[in-house]
């Protein structure tokens, strides 16, 4: 053996970079469907088109300042103390407005506990999604009455009531179809994996439209996932697709076709909302702890009001008149929220008993009565120390 072929026989072998190459995980570049840019420019899509008269485009944009209007008095509210929680759609309206105002009135909605911009959509008091919060009712509105189901606190659990909704819909042989929200972070729940494979096996009539935030609390998404979490829904057989979150208009023409995909009976879609929530994940959350100024400042240049309003304003479909009573009407409704909350009776303690079961209980009934006597004995010791 040569001096050569001994050095060569130690030296370590190096994988080829073929080899090194095939290891990587394979990896393409999300496609976004966009129809306004972030600087409020006009753009097409081969896929997604949409004509919008300016009535209709000016009606979108009240839609997502009112809707802001009020998510920012909710959130005053609660640092006054009259809330106890609250859970800010803030840089979230184009998701929920594009998407609310793509819904037929018989379709029907499953959403979380931020769907304040799809619930304005439903027609659904934005004062009665505050009783919760308040702690005087365990919603505040009949689900029948707008095809708006309660907040789902449990992250995901909505996606499941969702699809079972759709199958008995298909099985009705209606052709209204269903939405279910949830976050990035729910997309991480096993009920939404469980919801993904009944929807595509049955091919129910839904669709699931994910708010991709970036963040779920303080686990920024792709502590999450590997992929982009449109490209999930392959794995179940249907199509999944990525839209501006930030863009109403997209938002409005993406969930409008997949809305009528699932009518004409091809099942399922997937829509990512890629978004930002600009505050805090809900106020007892601190968001300064875990994410970067810069990064809120990033994405605030690309805020779905600012840009529909630069659009507007660039093709002359509104003019200053229009601003100017919006935000009449905007602080209008933040002192009717204010006024109304604030009257907001407490409810009798032993309700707490009532709906529990159709027919009673007895020991529902001994529980009341303990609960009673307890309540009681505060009014005697009151009268005792006069």
């Amino acid at each position: 053996m040569t001096v050569e072929s001994t050095a060569a026989a130690r030296k370590p072998r190096r994988a080829s970079k073929r080899t090194s190459a095939a290891k990587k995980p394979q990896s393409s570049e999300p496609q976004l469907v966009q129809l306004l840019t972030p600087e409020g420019e006009r753009v097409e899509h081969p896929d997604y088109s949409i004509d919008l008269s300016a009535e209709e485009l000016r009606g979108l944009y009240r839609d997502m300042v009112l809707t802001r209007r009020f998510d920012a008095e909710a959130t005053a509210l609660q640092r006054q103390g009259e809330l106890g929680l609250w859970a800010s759609l803030l840089g979230q309206e184009a998701a929920q407005i594009g998407s609310g105002r793509a819904l037929r009135d018989d379709d029907y909605v499953f959403p979380t506990y931020r769907e304040h911009g799809v619930a304005w959509c439903r027609g659904v008091d934005p004062t009665n999604l505050l009783g919760m919060f308040r702690g005087v009712n365990h919603g505040g509105w009949d689900p029948t009455a707008n095809n708006f189901h309660l907040y789902t606190i449990v992250i995901g659990s909505q996606t499941l009531h969702a699809t079972g909704y759709a199958m008995g819909v298909a099985k009705d042989g209606a052709d209204s179809a269903v939405i279910a929200y949830f976050g990035d972070g729910a997309s991480s729940q096993g009920d939404v994996a469980e919801s993904f494979t009944f929807s595509a096996v049955y091919n129910a009539p839904v669709v699931f439209f994910c708010q991709n935030n970036q963040w779920a609390i303080s686990e920024p998404t792709e502590r999450q996932t590997r992929v982009p979490l449109y490209q999930r829904a392959q794995g179940y057989g249907f199509p999944g697709v990525r839209v501006d979150g930030n863009d109403v208009l997209a938002c409005l023409a993406v969930t409008r076709s997949a809305l009528e995909r699932a009518r004409r009976g091809e099942g399922p879609t997937l829509v990512e909302a890629f978004t930002y929530r600009m505050g805090a994940h809900t106020t007892s959350d601190d968001p300064t702890k875990y994410r970067a100024d810069d990064e809120r400042a990033a994405w605030e240049a690309k805020d779905p009001i600012l840009r529909l309003r630069t659009y507007l304003e660039n093709s002359g479909h509104a003019d200053e008149a229009f601003f100017t009573e919006l935000e009449t009407e905007s602080e209008t409704l933040g002192k009717r929220v204010r006024e109304v909350v604030r009257a907001m009776p407490d409810p009798e303690p032993l309700s707490l008993f009532e709906h529990g079961y159709a027919d009673g209980n007895s020991l529902v009934d001994e529980e009341r009565a303990q609960f009673a006597a307890y309540q009681a004995s505060f009014a005697d010791s009151a009268e005792e120390g006069k």
